[in-house]
């Protein structure tokens, strides 16, 4: 299953592209402020590493993105014609794509120097509000997984990167589960701080590669509850809301 870049598809979300310039550098600097995260996809492909917004020149003419700590994966981006950076910003998610890729030394360290984007993807769901898991709560999903003939099932650890009501991303390494789209999981076991255990079935929306900067090698899998009871979709919720309460009072006391 291909990937989806819905700043690729303008016919389908022409309502969500910004292209008046204090508009697109608006967002950009909430990136910037925030130290968003940013998957950049090379040359819209599944392979991608982690970046982050460093600085936008003087002029306004630039973007400064962080370099990988990989080389071969860093002279893979000089060469190519364009990242897909995809990122969140307060819920929202932005994408927009860095061409002019140049490689240059900037503040000690290895950077990318892109064009001003022309135009920049700002999407607003409204079906479901994502929380990406605070580093301090440590989420993670048990996923059982067959192995062989054996009638047992084993049970992996996957790092939850951010939740909702309709499902999760998890992050795992390549080596630790075999996952492809469509597949589907059943008694997950979603362990939440404070709360315990909520047991649902999982089916894998998309997965793609993911380079962390320290240069290790993950996939990133989406995945949609199925058949989750409502009184377990309501504690989620809560969950939810609790914690973004909690980091909104934590970054009003800084």
């Amino acid at each position: 299953m291909p990937l989806k870049f819905e700043l690729l598809q303008a016919d389908d979300y022409s309502q969500y592209l910004l292209r008046e310039k204090t508009d697109i550098l608006y967002n950009l600097r909430g990136l910037l402020q925030k130290r968003a995260m940013i998957s950049a996809f090379i040359d819209a492909s599944a392979d991608s590493f982690l970046t982050a917004l460093l600085a936008v020149t003087p002029d306004e003419r630039y973007l400064i993105l962080d370099a990988a700590t990989d080389d071969t994966l860093n002279r893979r981006v000089e060469a190519a014609e364009q990242l897909i950076c995809v990122a969140q910003l307060e819920k929202i998610k932005i994408q927009f794509a860095a061409r002019e890729i140049t490689r240059f030394p900037f503040e000690g360290h290895e950077a990318f120097r892109v064009r001003l984007p022309d135009v920049l993807l700002r999407l607003q769901r409204r079906e479901y509000y994502r929380l990406t898991a605070p580093i301090a709560h440590s989420l993670s999903c048990l996923i059982p997984v067959a192995e062989g003939d054996s009638p047992r099932a084993r049970s992996v650890e996957a790092s939850v990167i951010d939740i909702s009501g309709g499902g999760i991303a998890v992050l795992v390494p390549p080596q630790g589960l075999a996952f492809e789209p469509e597949m589907e999981f059943a008694d997950c076991r979603l362990m939440l701080p404070e709360i315990g255990p909520i047991v649902t079935a999982i089916k894998v929306r998309n997965l793609f590669r993911l380079t962390h900067p320290n240069g290790q090698v993950m996939l990133r899998a989406g995945c949609e509850f199925l058949g989750l009871p409502g009184n377990m979709s309501t504690t989620i919720q809560r969950y939810i809301l609790r914690t973004e309460r909690e980091l909104n009072a934590r970054h009003r006391i800084r």
